[in-house]
């Protein structure tokens, strides 16, 4: 129960890594605050924790919308101790292939998102010492292809992260970032279907070709990831701050020039 007595807002959290993690917090005896764009999935992923999980719809990107978040958070439950910055989207394309609007599009999905929504909770998150865990990718660390929006602003969310953590340590506030590797969600399963189109197999011989050289050979799941989330948003992870922990099956363990030596 490392939850009791824990509210914890969650954003993209009505689908993937964002809802495992708030099922894994409710079942560690923490209440949870689940934002998102939809509403409808947010929906689903209340309903079955009751009255442990608080809807609140909203762009995490907007700061009048997210400022109302935090505030209805402390009206309902009185404080606000761990922020899991989550929501995320694509940022396709090379950087010739890549117009101002798509560009402004990725910086907004997957780096304003998390810059806005913590800024806004760091007074709450200051009264007791808080956690900040914010979700980057491995693309945070490494460039895949023709993804320069999405790999530029990952890369953006570990320096963001260090940032926190320096700032606001003497407040007690901790921050951390989560990259993980494929990770069996919805979003990775479209791109696991353009794969598959591509070789001319299915969604599962997608995710097999893309963890093929992923020493532990297989992509997470959500909540797995959520796993990791978790244990850093915890007090079991009290004295950890300002890491990039790595959650992709070992696949920053590999040095690409030796794959042919295998």
């Amino acid at each position: 129960m490392r939850f009791a007595d824990t509210v914890v807002l969650i954003t993209g959290a009505g689908t993937g890594i964002g809802a495992a993690t708030a099922r894994r917090v409710v079942a560690e005896g923490g209440k949870v605050v689940l934002t998102g764009r939809r509403e409808a999935p947010l929906r689903e992923v209340a309903d079955p924790l009751g009255d442990a999980a608080l809807v609140l719809p909203a762009n995490a990107a907007d700061s009048a919308a997210m400022k109302g978040v935090v505030a209805a958070t402390l009206e309902r439950f009185g404080r606000l101790d761990v922020v899991v910055a989550n929501a995320g989207g694509h940022g396709l394309g090379s950087a010739l292939d890549t117009d101002d609007a798509s560009w402004a599009q990725a910086i907004e999905v997957n780096l304003t998102t998390a810059f806005v929504t913590i800024r806004e909770a760091l007074p709450a998150l200051s009264v007791r010492g808080g956690s900040i865990v914010l979700v980057s990718s491995l693309a945070g660390l490494f460039a895949g292809p023709a993804v320069a929006g999405y790999v530029t602003t990952k890369h953006a969310l570990i320096g963001l992260t260090r940032s926190i953590a320096r700032d606001y340590g003497k407040h007690g506030v901790r921050a951390n970032a989560v990259c993980p590797g494929w990770v069996r969600t919805p979003m990775a399963d479209l791109q696991m279907d353009e794969l598959a189109a591509i070789k001319g197999t299915d969604r599962d011989g997608a995710y097999g070709i893309a963890t093929e050289n992923v020493p532990l050979g297989r992509p997470a799941t959500s909540e797995e990831v959520a796993a990791v989330i978790t244990f850093l948003g915890s007090s079991d992870a009290a004295i950890v701050s300002g890491a990039v922990v790595t959650a992709d099956a070992g696949s920053s363990a590999v040095d690409l020039p030796t794959i042919a030596f295998d």
